[in-house]
């Protein structure tokens, strides 16, 4: 057997035939038109049907702009705590051998596995009127539960793991022998991490943030829970929407829907210029 019937043989084994390339093409197309592409087009055809006017009436209604603004100073809490957060324990735990570090990997991912509700109705029991703190902050006059500090706790919790999870395979890929060599050259801790490790990991973690922002701010389930509800104070912007909707004020709901569908656009486009730029840095350094 020659070397060409050897690669077209090897060539049929690994190809695809025609048909089924087509069937799966199919199937791929009208999953992502019936469950992505229909729900966006109901929800802007719905927010624009009546006109920008009503469009702009929906958004700048007082209530509205309340849950906007709690919204975005919710995620300029909270994303910041979880960047700083994730970058130390990723760095951590990709760079460093100590007892309980597996116990730390599980705490990071157990918000990916408990409910947002149940998430919710933990920090009420921890921070409630009746539960376990809630005499002692009544007394010192703090207020966790129906309020925002209990909406960043949970928002928080919930989005904890989006960045250490995507810079924890990164950093142990990458290795530490750029670190040790810094080091050895004389750079400090801090200097190390800032010329060496923070342009290496700079992709992840710009794409890490981005998910973290987008699910801080489309979370819903915990926030119903320990927010109370209150309108023009603790309602986000998921929480007006569900309000919105529930009163038949449908062209309302669909408007504020838009704010939150044009987030998730603009994430997926951040996204994919993201690994495009990963993948053209990727390549220039394999040249």
């Amino acid at each position: 057997m020659d070397d060409g019937d050897l690669a077209r043989r090897w060539q049929r084994a690994t190809d695809e035939p025609a048909w089924l390339k087509a069937v799966l093409i199919t199937t791929a197309l009208i999953f992502v038109g019936l469950f992505l592409v229909l729900p966006l087009s109901v929800v802007l055809y719905g927010a624009f049907e009546r006109g920008l006017a009503a469009w702009f009436e929906a958004v700048r209604d007082p209530d509205a702009l309340s849950a906007i603004r709690l919204t975005l100073l919710i995620v300029a809490i909270v994303v910041p705590l979880n960047t700083v957060f994730g970058v130390a324990a990723a760095w951590a735990i990709a760079k460093f051998e100590f007892p309980g570090k597996p116990v730390l990997i599980s705490l990071i991912d157990m918000p990916f596995a408990i409910s947002p509700v149940v998430v919710g109705l933990i920090f009420v029991i921890l921070f409630g009127s009746q539960g376990w703190l809630g005499p002692w902050l009544a007394a010192h006059d703090l207020r966790i539960i129906f309020a925002a500090p209990g909406i960043v706790i949970v928002i928080a919790f919930g989005t904890l793991p989006f960045i250490a999870r995507e810079l924890i395979p990164l950093m142990q890929q990458q290795g530490k022998e750029e670190e040790e060599a810094s080091l050895t050259l004389g750079a400090g801790g801090l200097k190390t991490f800032w010329y060496v490790t923070l342009p290496n990991i700079k992709w992840g973690l710009i794409y890490g943030v981005i998910l973290c922002n987008a699910r801080a701010m489309g979370e819903f389930g915990a926030v119903a829970v320990v927010s109370g509800r209150i309108r023009g104070e603790t309602n986000t912007v998921p929480l007006h929407i569900e309000v919105l909707y529930n009163e038949y004020m449908f062209t309302a709901a669909f408007a504020v829907s838009s704010l939150l569908t044009g987030l998730a656009l603009v994430t997926i486009a951040i996204k994919s210029i993201i690994e495009w730029q990963d993948e053209r840095q990727k390549r220039r350094a394999a040249a």
